[in-house]
């Protein structure tokens, strides 16, 4: 079954989701960053050089430098699994990205990320972030 879990926790982890692809969309760290972990990984097989980001500063750093390249940037998230087991889950969920890179070239990619989340304090934060691009730039 591709749900499990209470429905709280379900929408708890969807709203997560939308909060993250908020903070891409408002262009805005501080609502991008509180959906992570102190001590989460952010796997980036597609960016060369940037495989894996260790460290809440250190992935929102990355973030940062990466949101530069791109002047306009819309992300739109649609979740395809969630498995909650005590204070931690995993969870699969596709991405539609339209963005402009600094020449002014579209692209539209699509992607899939692989998350592992857990509970801290009764607030669902991503731990571990692996996104693979499944199709486009």
């Amino acid at each position: 079954m591709p749900f499990t879990g209470s429905v709280e926790d379900r929408l708890i982890i969807r709203e997560l989701m939308d909060i993250y692809a908020d903070g891409v969309n408002q262009r805005s760290a501080e609502i991008w960053a509180s959906t992570w972990a102190e001590d989460s990984e952010w796997c980036l097989p597609v960016v060369p050089g940037m495989e894996s980001v260790v460290g809440k500063d250190n992935i929102v750093s990355a973030w940062l430098q990466g949101m530069e390249l791109f002047p306009f940037v819309f992300m739109s998230i649609s979740v395809g699994d969630i498995q909650i087991s005590g204070n931690t889950a995993t969870a699969r969920s596709y991405t539609s990205e339209v963005a402009v890179t600094q020449d002014g070239t579209e692209i539209r990619p699509r992607g899939q990320y692989d998350d592992e989340l857990v509970k801290v304090d009764g607030q669902w934060l991503f731990k571990r972030r692996s996104f693979r691009s499944i199709h486009g730039e």
